[in-house]
């Protein structure tokens, strides 16, 4: 480390010294960081860490601090903007997709440098290079279709294969694979051996602590901005990563549940949907029980749950809860009727992001607090008080829920329906793109709901979530239920073989 300091020592990236302060708040400290060519650095760290003011200074949206220095193939690197940073050879794929919905997969994936010929677009060529790098990730779909049009996982594998058309030689990939299954998070594992091979570089950003010993080739652990550890492989303890990473013994993530009660919660019965994304699911869940639903990208997982929540349309089927037919004509009904879903997209489906933490709390329950046509202020905040101590939402009820971190705004969501005191609490995706410790208290949120009586419904392309979460799995394969495990029987390559049926 002594001969980096005073210049490059290898053509990769070296960073050193490199700090950021927002308001006289620290929130990177003299930050050191080497990636040498055709390796994968896994950067792990809890929300707030510095981890992704670390990868925007890399990658030219942030400026840092005077006095660090960075070096790349060999030379001082110091980018003004992202533009910059990809004239020099390094991308940046954010955690939270950063696609424009009204544009097709194409011209998403090649915005801002459309390959032209004779002076015009080269539309051929761009749906031809499109579809190539989207076959490879494992996603079969026109490039012509808009993006609004897709679901959360298949716009993650739009953002990906943008990152894998830029010929960049250091790519800084923030949560790839956060709402990606096992196979599709296989096939870009294939697509980053293949780039190493060719020497370009990664840095890898992820809360799923289970892929880092077969991605990584070192791993540095950030913790309130500084560097906490480094290791010089990828295979190192997760208990030993996640100690590092909160600072504290960890002995287990996840809570002991108790067992469920006899009484049938939620039925459904011959549910088929009126789009087609799954047929004849048949299924029950007893108060107090943790029921999973997994399967790969595109079993039709999410549309499953959205139509129990009346979101979305079904052609035949029925549904009832603790014992009453449920009407699945809009989710108004469904939560009058106790049923509440914490959808897989929080940022345009679950939280405001420029209201304040005490208005989208209030959202949800409007019918109560409005119940004679006007809310008083004071009511509202007392309201909001009451239910961020419940949920441990770290945040003032008068604060922009943009501002939060991903763990907080996913409590926020959970808060806003807890307070209805549901029957049936449905989470799509409860942990995507959440650190281990906002993490392990959503799980205790879950234990206690179980705890208390509620069904509790659990979509997460997460397999050890699942399985760690459940009483029973169900799996879903092309829409079509193959297969309802006990927890007995639920192990990582039953539920696969099942999802691949």
């Amino acid at each position: 480390m002594g001969n980096e300091a005073e210049g490059p020592a290898h053509d990769g990236l070296i960073v050193r010294g490199i700090g950021k302060t927002f308001n006289r708040n620290v929130v990177l400290g003299g930050v050191d960081l080497d990636v040498r060519p055709g390796t994968v650095v896994a950067l792990l760290g809890e929300n707030g860490a510095g981890k992704s003011t670390l990868s925007s200074i890399i990658a030219g949206a942030l400026q840092p601090d005077p006095g660090g220095r960075m070096f790349w193939g060999g030379k001082a690197y110091a980018p003004q903007s992202p533009r910059d940073a990809l004239a020099s050879g390094i991308g940046l794929i954010h955690q939270e997709t950063r696609l424009l919905p009204d544009l097709s997969i194409a011209e998403n994936v090649f915005v801002g440098r459309l390959p032209m010929k004779h002076g015009k677009i080269d539309r051929a060529e761009m749906a031809r290079r499109a579809q190539e790098q989207l076959l490879r990730l494992g996603l079969d779909v026109p490039t012509s279709r808009l993006v609004r049009t897709l679901r959360v996982a298949a716009q993650q594998q739009v953002e990906i294969a943008k990152a894998l058309t830029l010929d960049a030689r250091l790519l800084i990939l923030d949560e790839p694979t956060a709402a990606l299954g096992g196979a599709e998070t296989d096939r870009l594992f294939e697509q980053i051996a293949k780039l190493r091979a060719q020497g370009v570089s990664f840095i890898y950003i992820s809360h799923r602590l289970e892929e880092i010993a077969r991605i990584a080739d070192r791993i540095v652990v950030l913790r309130d901005g500084q560097m906490i550890a480094t290791h010089e492989n990828g295979s190192v303890p997760l208990k030993t990563l996640i100690e590092q990473m909160v600072g504290r013994n960890v002995e287990r993530i996840f809570p002991r549940f108790a067992e469920p009660r006899e009484r049938a919660m939620l039925e459904a019965r011959s549910l088929c949907s009126a789009q087609g994304a799954f047929r004849d699911i048949s299924f029950s869940v007893r108060a107090g029980e943790v029921f999973g639903i997994a399967g790969i990208v595109g079993a039709g997982r999410t549309e499953l749950v959205r139509a129990i929540a009346g979101a979305d349309p079904v052609s035949s089927g029925s549904v009832t809860v603790d014992g009453k037919p449920l009407d699945l004509k809009s989710p108004a009904h469904a939560i009058r009727a106790g049923v509440v879903l914490v959808p897989e997209d929080r940022k345009a489906q679950g939280v405001v992001l420029d209201h304040s933490i005490e208005d989208n709390l209030a959202y949800g329950s409007l019918d109560r607090l409005g119940a004679h046509g006007w809310m008083q202020p004071r009511e509202v905040r007392e309201f909001a008080n009451r239910l961020i101590a419940r949920l441990g939402v770290k945040g003032r009820p008068q604060q922009r829920a943009g501002n939060l971190s991903g763990g907080n705004q996913q409590k926020v969501v959970l808060a806003k329906w807890l307070a209805r005191e549901p029957k049936v609490v449905i989470l799509d995706e409860p942990t995507r793109g959440i650190d281990v410790g906002a993490r392990a208290a959503i799980y205790e949120v879950i234990a206690k709901l179980a705890a208390s009586g509620v069904a509790v419904v659990v979509v997460s392309s997460d397999l050890d979530e699942v399985l760690g979460l459940s009483h029973r799995v169900m799996v879903l394969a092309r829409g079509n239920c193959t297969g309802v495990l006990p927890r007995s029987e639920a192990s990582d390559v039953r539920v696969m073989e099942l999802a691949t049926a």
